[in-house]
């Protein structure tokens, strides 16, 4: 036997059931970044190494970024996350481009990591940003902008929540323990506390020069669901939310501080409340970052989604429709090897009537061109043999309500527009 080439780890094939389960979310986030006013772009899928380098964190760059040199020997990467492309993007025209700016975009990343259930090396991402808005306020949108497509697909707050902390909160919080100097170490630290067990967290802890007390001091810290009451811009995020109708899904969570060096406020991740999967998305306040890559200081929020965990949280909960995989609105049948000309025909007609159509392309018993349509969702098959091409009529089969109608050739285009709506 012939050995079949197999896909590359932790990429994804996309049959076109999988395309429609994409193509069904992309069209939710672009309803629900519409909604709110945002404008769609995209960026390359390779930028330098540079880009992320100081801005992104250790672990983005050193473990998770497919890096290699290209002829000239610079260092370029598969893009891992879209953030400093639109930062980059927003610092070559920062002077043309009006304020606010409201981007949003969905494309491939690539991150090189262990593919499991809900993680692939290659995924599309839903990216939503908010730049030139210094406010609690524009925080608070990221997270309208994701309530209102959890509502979209069906996802509501008993199945799925909006968790949020602030940076210069924990900052305040980790100076009080003595750690400043290991801030940095501290976040990728809390960032873990999920993907670790216990013992493994408190071993690490260790290694990045945590005394016991400053341990115990952490773990008191992490468990204090009021602590956001200590903050300014926690309780104004959270007016701003309860503003926006979006109070429900909120839930304060001490332990969410996001792995990337670039945040500097607020910080939301999502997640479904039975907490069997990975975080849902992730996002926060980035002030520096336009700066960081060259541009003036402009102040940002954002959020990215991955493809892969909500399709799984929206399957596990039922919300995902009926999709079908076939444009195809009407299969021409073809009654004979001398009737193809006059099927084909058909075809055109029926296109040029608004139609969405394929043709049989085999001769071969009805039934079985029948059974085609019917396996691939197409409701109507059209039939036209000699006694209908001399008579100047075409057969309609409705599959779906298992009648059929005979109309007159002229008008056939205009009586299936009316059935199909």
């Amino acid at each position: 036997m012939k050995t079949k080439i197999q896909t590359v780890k932790g990429a994804r094939d996309f049959y076109p059931e999988q395309m429609a389960l994409r193509t069904w979310l992309y069209d939710n986030m672009r309803a629900a970044s519409q909604q709110f006013g945002y404008q769609e772009y995209d960026g390359p899928f390779l930028e330098t190494l540079d880009l992320y380098a100081a801005k992104s964190g250790e672990e983005l760059v050193k473990d998770q970024a497919f890096v290699f040199n290209d002829r000239g020997g610079d260092q370029i990467t598969l893009r891992p996350e879209l953030t400093p492309s639109l930062a980059r993007m927003v610092a070559s025209r920062q002077a043309q481009l009006p304020r606010p700016i409201r981007w949003w975009s969905f494309g491939p990343i690539w991150r090189y990591e262990r593919p499991q259930k809900g993680r692939s090396r290659e995924f599309f991402q839903w990216n939503v940003d908010l730049l030139g808005v210094d406010s609690p306020a524009a925080d608070a949108e990221m997270a309208a902008v994701i309530a209102a497509f959890f509502g979209r697909i069906g996802l509501t707050p008993d199945e799925v929540k909006i968790q949020f902390n602030n940076r210069r909160l924990m900052d305040a919080e980790i100076a009080a323990l003595g750690l400043t100097d290991k801030k940095s170490s501290v976040f990728r630290l809390i960032d873990r506390r999920d993907k670790m067990n216990a013992e493994a967290w408190d071993k690490y802890a260790g290694e990045l020069g945590l005394s016991p007390e400053q341990l115990d001091g952490l773990k008191a810290l992490l468990s204090n669901r009021d602590l956001w009451q200590k903050s300014d811009e926690c309780a104004a995020f959270r007016e701003a939310a309860q503003a926006l109708g979006i109070d429900r899904f909120l839930e304060y969570e001490p332990t969410i501080i996001r792995g990337l060096d670039y945040y500097t406020g607020t910080v939301i991740e999502a997640r479904d409340r039975e907490g069997e999967f990975r975080a849902i998305l992730g996002g926060g306040r980035y002030d520096n970052l336009v700066g960081d890559v060259g541009g003036e200081r402009l102040p940002g929020v954002g959020f990215a989604m991955g493809d892969v965990v909500i399709g799984l949280v929206a399957q596990k909960y039922g919300k995902v429709p009926n999709l079908r995989t076939s444009p195809t609105e009407v299969l021409v049948t073809v009654f004979d090897k001398a009737s193809l000309p006059e099927a084909l025909k058909l075809a055109t007609e029926l296109r040029a009537g608004g139609l969405r159509v394929e043709w049989y392309p085999d001769a071969v018993k009805l039934d079985k061109q029948l059974k085609y349509a019917d396996a691939t969702g197409v409701r109507f098959a059209t039939i036209l043999g000699p006694d209908e091409v001399a008579q100047g009529t075409v057969t309609v089969k409705d599959l779906q309500a298992r009648s059929q109608a005979v109309y007159p050739r002229v008008q056939v285009a205009a009586e299936l527009r009316k059935k199909i709506g």
